[in-house]
């Protein structure tokens, strides 16, 4: 975890996993943000970035993200739970269409604190 002032909230988490179908159809598999670096932190995909994000990379599980929230309100509902949903903006480069729409590639624009993720396994697990 990363370094906090009074005020902030680290955090870990998904930001995508791997293989398992979203609200809209799509799935996401391995592979698809290979090479991922690190993006801005927004809220609800919005706005200027409410935090940042230390590390972003892609293990067995799916988009694993490490950060700080920076805004005291944000930081406020991170750490008590009542935000716990992580999102992902992403522009597709390569899909395969079959009953599912499949992510294979793809290039991660932004990672988004969301009250309602549109992949139910995308939260925050860990808060210090």
């Amino acid at each position: 975890m990363v370094e906090v002032i009074p005020g902030e909230v680290a955090f870990a988490g998904y930001a995508a996993v791997f293989d398992v179908v979203d609200r809209a159809g799509d799935v996401v598999r391995r592979g698809a943000f290979a090479g991922a670096g690190v993006v801005p932190l927004l809220w609800q995909h919005h706005g200027g970035a409410v935090g940042l994000l230390a590390s972003v990379r892609e293990d067995a599980r799916g988009l694993r993200v490490e950060g700080v929230v920076e805004d005291p309100e944000l930081a406020r509902l991170v750490r008590g739970g009542a935000v716990a949903g992580l999102s992902v903006g992403y522009r597709a480069l390569s899909v395969r269409q079959g009953v599912r729409r499949e992510l294979l590639e793809v290039t991660l624009v932004e990672v988004s604190l969301v009250a309602v993720p549109m992949q139910a396994l995308a939260r925050v697990e860990v808060v210090a």
